[in-house]
């Protein structure tokens, strides 16, 4: 099948290069001609793990395109996918000028019936709005078809949650498109039936529910991490009791320093938002948005605490700049929060992160009190104490036999709860991690 994919961001290249490797022929469209030049060469502009190699094999077998030709790309396939950023706007609401550029460039160059599918997370209403928006702008509105089809890619598993997707939700479809998209998702869709169909504003408003949701269960984790220091109870011990109810659940209960990234902060404001334009107050929403500010600063509050006399002159070793692993996305993340409020209190940062050391790089350039280094021991060198902002594989092991002599002051922050307190009293280190409340002696039961 012939499918145009419009936006070649983390949603829009993943979803085209799992369709070109089960089979389709793909045209991707962006306005950006560098990353299109570099795309067309094989050269991935994000880490996703696996997504390059199916890139450069798509493109050697001819079935993956990219073009900046907005004609040719409106003229190509009859499914038009549409995966463009929507980015908060000052009050936070869903900027959707990109979606709708996309739609007024379609209705400029398309030459036959086009069936449209919004894969932009976009706030609910969308796809009546894009529907007024061609009726108001041909006669022939009929032709086009409009439909929602959110995704549910996780950054860091995007390649395999796309081949093996959870759920395939059509919204707003006629009998007729959904047995197109049925056919184009076929290959992804062999072991039981994943197509969900129902109407479009339930298809929209499912994509941001569950974000939400997920965000909910993080900040309640967090918020109870927090009462767990105050009382002398070790949130791990309870994430545990709690996880082992299947109600419940052991996923997205990690406690931390916060959640990040693309999705969760901007979909929580968008939905906000949207309930405050139909004159409700999301009390939850606000309550889970609110934690997760706060969590962010957890880390160096902690650290100010172990510091009375100030920080001035302190250099941290920091391990994670990522919003999560497995990815080398910055958007949102706790690392941010981190490293300007250790610069304005005085202290200088040696930081590594196994891929997002160039988006820091990017985004903050040269600094005399930023030091990125090739290895995480080498952030190790000179340092006063350790913080761990992101849950990296790589950061799981410490060696507990040289890192106390490596630390001036032999502390660690761990914001991610990767190591056991009494592992590390053992080693001579003062130890904070995220709600473990007291160093608790070993269960006997």
């Amino acid at each position: 099948m012939k499918v145009t994919v419009f936006g070649t961001g983390y949603v829009g290249l993943t979803q085209a290069v799992c369709l070109a490797q089960v089979g389709h022929s793909v045209l991707c469209m962006d306005i950006n001609a560098e990353r299109v030049a570099a795309l067309s060469e094989g050269h991935c502009p994000i880490f996703e793990p696996g997504l390059a190699p199916l890139l450069e094999k798509n493109l050697a077998c001819g079935r993956l395109r990219f073009t900046t030709d907005a004609a040719e790309a409106a003229q190509y396939g009859r499914l038009h996918f549409i995966a463009v950023g929507t980015p908060p706007q000052a009050d936070g609401s869903a900027d959707m000028r990109y979606v709708f550029s996309v739609i007024d460039s379609i209705l400029e160059h398309a030459d036959g019936p086009k069936v449209i599918v919004n894969k932009s997370t976009s706030p609910v209403g969308t796809v009546d709005r894009i529907k007024a928006r061609i009726s108001q702008a041909v006669a022939d509105a009929d032709r086009y078809q409009v439909i929602s089809n959110p995704e549910f890619l996780k950054e860091g598993s995007a390649v395999e949650d796309c081949m093996r997707p959870d759920r395939i939700i059509i919204g707003g479809a006629a009998p007729a498109e959904v047995e197109l998209l049925r056919e184009l998702y076929q290959p992804f869709s062999r072991n039981h039936e994943k197509v969900m169909v129902m109407d479009a504003r339930s298809a929209e408003l499912t994509k941001y529910a569950a974000n939400c949701m997920l965000a909910t269960k993080i900040s309640f984790i967090n918020e109870m991490a927090n009462l767990a220091e105050h009382l002398g109870a070790d949130i791990e011990m309870v994430r545990r009791g709690i996880g082992s109810d299947p109600r419940i659940g052991y996923d997205f209960i990690y406690p931390g320093c916060g959640f990040g990234g693309s999705c969760f902060p901007k979909d929580l404001q968008a939905l906000r938002r949207t309930a405050e334009a139909e004159g409700l107050d999301p009390l939850l929403l606000g309550a889970v948005e609110a934690v997760n500010q706060r969590q962010k600063s957890r880390l160096f509050s902690k650290i100010q605490r172990h510091y009375p006399g100030g920080l001035h002159g302190k250099v941290f070793a920091l391990w994670g700049l990522s919003f999560k692993a497995n990815t080398d996305d910055i958007r949102e993340a706790s690392s941010l929060v981190l490293l300007e409020a250790l610069w304005a209190a005085g202290a200088s940062v040696q930081a590594h992160d196994p891929q997002a050391m160039h988006e820091i790089q990017r985004h903050y350039g040269a600094r005399p009190d930023l030091k990125l280094v090739p290895c995480k021991d080498d952030a190790l060198e000179g340092a006063d104490a350790l913080v761990i902002v992101t849950e990296w594989q790589d950061y799981r092991v410490l060696n507990l036999d040289k890192v106390p002599q490596q630390l001036a002051d032999r502390v660690v922050f761990d914001g991610r709860n990767l190591f056991e307190p009494e592992h590390m009293a053992a080693a001579g280190l003062t130890y904070y991690g995220i709600g473990r409340g007291q160093v608790n002696p070993p269960c006997p039961y």
